[in-house]
């Protein structure tokens, strides 16, 4: 009966999987059917481009004609969307068949071809559902990458050209935690918003970046009759490392830079194995001074990173001026050093 049993499992299995491919494989016949629209329409633009507004009359022609027999996806603002698909990626080789046509229409929103190359590749590598591109897109996870490092590392990392080799090639600063559904107006203890991480952990994972996986909450360590708790404990296969999160609700201060710093000791002395890289610390806090972790850590280390986080999205305006305000301290480190 056991047998059996196994059987009927994986003949399920095997229907399950072969459903999910049929579904992939129409999704990226209708993504391919939208592109040869697309080039189909800007070439007889084209042809026309010597008359005014032909383009406009041509894709209202073509919405007269089509929508009534064949539905919305033939409507005015469709078929721009088809033509502009065309003209954004017009290679038919380069659309990729991982990535669903809700997918593209996010992607032809953003003006830059490096931003759209980076998405591509991390939608892909990670399997992003739809919502969690928009929300990656929404949250600037490109440009929060590119304040950590420069353009082309985060690109390289993103293609898999190079496995990265800092933590901040791959953790976000600041990080949003909106997922959690805690009121922005509402004061926390660190326990509640270590709860909430657990119970979306799902997500936080995927705020938190490329290649990690949860394996511990409130580790106990015990040295010399004194225990300690740390938050949350990580791993990352791609830095080969334990990550350590220590969540603080107040005002980073320097005692709690000293702190993680005891915690990241004891894992590269006690749980790190020989091949593994040094274990790298998080210092997830509600507000920090710079100034503050730049002096109380030594130059050029690598293992201790302070991130701000937002329990809440911010607007348009506001990701635009902090990007603003990021570069431009990038900028004014630059010219320092040189």
């Amino acid at each position: 009966m056991q047998v059996i049993e196994s059987l009927v499992k994986d003949i399920k299995s095997i229907i399950q999987h072969s459903r999910e491919n049929a579904i992939r494989a129409v999704d990226h016949q209708r993504t391919l059917m939208y592109w040869h629209i697309g080039k189909r329409i800007f070439e007889e633009e084209q042809n026309g481009k010597d008359r005014a507004d032909y383009g406009t009359f041509l894709i209202k022609y073509l919405s007269e004609k089509l929508q009534p027999e064949y539905g919305t996806n033939f409507s005015y603002r469709q078929l721009n969307w088809y033509r502009q698909f065309y003209r954004t990626f017009p290679i038919v080789n380069t659309v990729c068949s991982q990535l669903s046509w809700s997918q593209y229409r996010l992607l032809l929103t953003l003006k830059n071809q490096d931003q759209r190359d980076f998405y591509i590749a991390e939608a892909i590598k990670n399997n992003w559902t739809v919502r969690q591109l928009e929300r990656q897109i929404h949250t600037s996870l490109y440009e929060r990458l590119l304040l950590s490092n420069d353009k082309e590392s985060v690109l390289a990392v993103a293609r898999n050209e190079k496995q990265p080799s800092d933590a901040k090639e791959i953790i976000k600063d600041p990080m949003y935690l909106e997922f959690l559904g805690l009121k922005r107006e509402a004061s926390y203890y660190e326990r509640e918003i270590e709860s909430a991480i657990i119970t979306n952990l799902k997500d936080f994972l995927l705020e938190l970046g490329n290649g990690f996986s949860f394996m511990a909450r409130q580790k106990r360590i015990h040295l010399d009759g004194d225990d300690f708790f740390v938050d949350l404990v990580f791993y990352n296969r791609l830095l080969q490392c334990f990550v350590i999160v220590e969540i603080k609700t107040t005002r980073l201060t320097h005692q709690d830079i000293g702190q993680l710093q005891m915690y990241i000791n004891y894992h590269d002395r006690i749980e790190k194995l020989p091949h593994e890289n040094p274990t790298i610390g998080i210092l997830l806090c509600a507000s920090k001074n710079d100034a503050v972790v730049r002096f109380t850590l030594p130059e050029n280390q690598k293992q201790l990173v302070a991130s701000q986080y937002q329990l809440y999205l911010p607007t348009e305006k506001q990701l635009l001026d902090e990007m603003t305000r990021g570069f431009e301290q990038f900028n004014h480190s630059t010219t320092s050093k040189s």
